[in-house]
């Protein structure tokens, strides 16, 4: 099976919702609208972003059946459900949804109650699940600092090697750079290794990073796609100045409250995706106001997403 490498920025979406809590999936074709006015190039869906370990099995169903709906047309748009959790029977029925609704690829993570004791254990899993949709793409979904598990994503390549056809890669959301660059280089770059830390992402560049997977995408593409043509262009004091400015953007969201604070800035583009569901806090009015004012000295008009008019409130 012959995978595709992507490029550029795919953005791992905020799942809408009510202020009751339930899904607002009236949203996402707007949000898809402004993903592609922005160049972003797919969509990784119901990730760490988009609450995925907070939603039910239907409502995951769900989320993916609207952005299968959106995308039916549109081939070059990737979309990526992370169908990862603590029962693999569940894992494999998403997976097995994702195939028959159309979409791109889907995306597991390592079980976090019941851990993998190794390797070998976490590749077994993985085989399980990817085995269940054998015709899609297979990433693994590295994030420790939520999961809990560190193995050295080396050594997941070379335990799936030759043993899983479709096997894509990995969506690396960690700040190993050693590992990250080995599995870049392993089996004559055979894998697609997605970068997941926006905050580091010119340094990702500098190994060899070629595509990447992130929040911050939703709000602030063009801040990144600059970012990048000044990498790609030498120009590397601006790409310095821009990756700073990335991070001045990140450090408000630990500032406000966490992942939550993604969806204030969604907010501050016209696209109200609600708040997050317990137990991640959101904020206040009032603080949402001094986050505002925060923005505003970032000067986020110059490099935020570009809202197009289906999207405008």
């Amino acid at each position: 099976m012959k995978i595709e490498h992507l490029h550029g920025l795919i953005a791992a979406p905020f799942t809408p919702m009510h202020k009751d809590g339930s899904l607002n999936l009236a949203v996402i074709p707007a949000y898809y609208g402004l993903l592609k006015e922005n160049g972003v190039t797919g969509a990784f869906i119901t990730g760490s972003t988009g609450e995925g370990v907070s939603l039910t099995l239907n409502e995951k169903k769900e989320v993916a059946e609207a952005w299968a709906d959106c995308v039916k047309n549109d081939p070059d748009f990737k979309v990526m459900p992370l169908v990862g959790g603590t029962c693999i029977a569940d894992c494999i029925q998403l997976a097995q949804h994702a195939r028959k609704i159309g979409l791109y690829a889907v995306a597991f993570t390592s079980p976090f109650y019941f851990k993998p004791a190794n390797v070998g254990m976490l590749a077994e899993a993985c085989m399980a699940v990817a085995g269940a949709v054998p015709d899609m793409p297979f990433y693994y979904y590295h994030i420790p600092v939520l999961n809990g598990v560190d193995f050295p994503m080396i050594d997941l390549l070379h335990a799936l090697h030759g043993k899983l056809p479709n096997f894509a890669g990995v969506k690396y959301t960690h700040e190993d750079f050693m590992d990250f660059q080995s599995c870049l280089n392993f089996a004559d770059g055979q894998y697609d290794m997605l970068w997941g830390r926006d905050e580091n992402m010119l340094s990702a560049l500098a190994v060899g990073a070629k595509g990447a997977v992130g929040s911050t995408f939703n709000y602030a593409a063009p801040l990144y796609y600059r970012l990048i043509d000044a990498f790609n262009n030498n120009e590397l004091e601006q790409a310095r100045s821009l990756q700073q400015k990335s991070i001045d953007m990140i450090r408000l969201l630990g500032k406000y409250g966490g992942i939550s604070v993604g969806k204030a800035y969604m907010k501050l583009l016209g696209l109200d995706c609600g708040e997050f569901r317990l137990p991640v806090r959101n904020m206040s009015a009032s603080d949402f106001e001094k986050f505002r004012d925060d923005v505003d000295k970032l000067h986020f008009q110059t490099f935020k997403s570009r809202t197009p008019q289906m999207t405008a409130s």
